[in-house]
């Protein structure tokens, strides 16, 4: 059995929405991750399996090793299809934020989404949530959005109605943002949660091997270059690994290709906190991934140092300036954290 985290009233509220919404939109962050394109999906293949009228949203595009996921095919990315993206979130009854706590997290479809006069709901597990939507269901304490997803639907009383292809999703969104359960996953709900899904038909190995081994050789060879470079800090437990956008192109980098490198480093022995700094291809700002083990708060110094935020153990940021920049940056923070970084060394 599961607890019940989401409030009965936002239970109720939600599927009065949902019983009179004709036409519904799920929009998430901007570089849609694990969770997000997952929990958007597994929302998607159970609104539809309600015959309501649903579309997908997101700001750009989202990994190669997230396009086996049923319904992949039909996401619209906003910076291509603006213009009818636009319509469709302006005509939308209903729509669902889902992995993001402020608006400036989808970017250039924050307007449009705003604007809109449908009803709007929040999904989400970050810390902080903003107040843009009338239904607000935030609960930092679950390891995914996705996880998220299917205790709504059961809360509805649509267990039954998930699908192989819905379970899928949910599953892979939980996967992808606990690190193959390997952090923000000692919940015992969550396996409680796997079971359930895998009762679907799902092939959890067959997911893991979809999601974690299907990639490039120009991959494998950038993460053995950037791994050369890795700086340890031994006197705070820390590591830090970085990618120019130069360095990118030299090995065809594709969206998805560092995903993730922030983690290798932690498998050295006392490293508890590890950082990825990469220049953005799009945009003239470095993009910050944090990871720890154990009790260290990488989400407080993400929001102090680098304008982020994120969970305990995984958080992010952005940093605009250079790559040299950010580094020194990152070295300050070092030093301020080194009573947390070294308190068990």
């Amino acid at each position: 059995m599961l607890t019940k985290v989401i409030e009965q009233a936002k239970i109720d509220h939600f599927t009065k929405w949902f019983e009179r919404a004709d036409k519904i939109v799920i929009v998430s962050h901007v570089s849609p991750d694990g969770d997000a394109i997952g929990s958007s999906l597994g929302l998607y293949h159970f609104l539809d399996s309600q015959e309501k009228t649903v579309n997908v949203i997101v700001p750009n595009a989202f990994p190669d090793f997230l396009r086996w996921m049923p319904g992949s095919k039909d996401i619209l990315l906003y910076d291509r299809y603006k213009d009818f993206a636009d319509k469709l979130i302006a005509e939308a009854d209903v729509i669902c934020c889902l992995d993001f706590n402020a608006l400036k997290r989808i970017d250039d479809m924050a307007d449009a989404v705003a604007a809109s006069p449908a009803r709007k709901v929040m999904i989400d597990h970050h810390l902080y949530p903003e107040e843009f939507c009338k239904i607000t269901m935030s609960y930092p304490k679950i390891s995914s959005t996705s996880e998220l997803i299917f205790r709504l639907i059961c809360r509805m009383g649509y267990f039954s109605d998930i699908s192989k292809e819905g379970a899928e999703c949910i599953y892979t969104g939980m996967m992808t943002d606990t690190g193959g359960f390997t952090y923000n996953s000692n919940n015992r709900e969550i396996y409680f949660i796997i079971s359930e899904l895998l009762s679907k038909g799902i092939d959890k190995d067959d997911i893991y091997r979809k999601v974690y081994n299907t990639y490039s050789e120009s991959r494998l060879r950038l993460m053995g270059y950037v791994l050369s470079n890795m700086v340890v800090y031994s006197d705070y437990n820390a590591a830090l690994i970085s990618l120019t956008k130069e360095e990118q192109s030299k090995f065809d980098y594709i969206k998805g290709d560092s995903e993730g490198f922030v983690n290798i480093p932690l498998t050295i022995k006392n490293v508890c906190f590890s950082c990825f700094l990469r220049e953005d291809t799009e945009k003239p700002m470095i993009k910050i991934s944090l990871r720890s083990v154990g009790t260290f708060p990488c989400n407080q110094l993400a929001a102090e140092f680098f304008n982020g935020g994120g969970h305990l153990n995984a958080s992010g940021g952005e940093f605009f300036g250079t790559i040299e920049e950010a580094k020194a940056v990152f070295e300050q923070a070092l030093e301020k954290y080194k009573p947390l970084l070294t308190a068990k060394s």
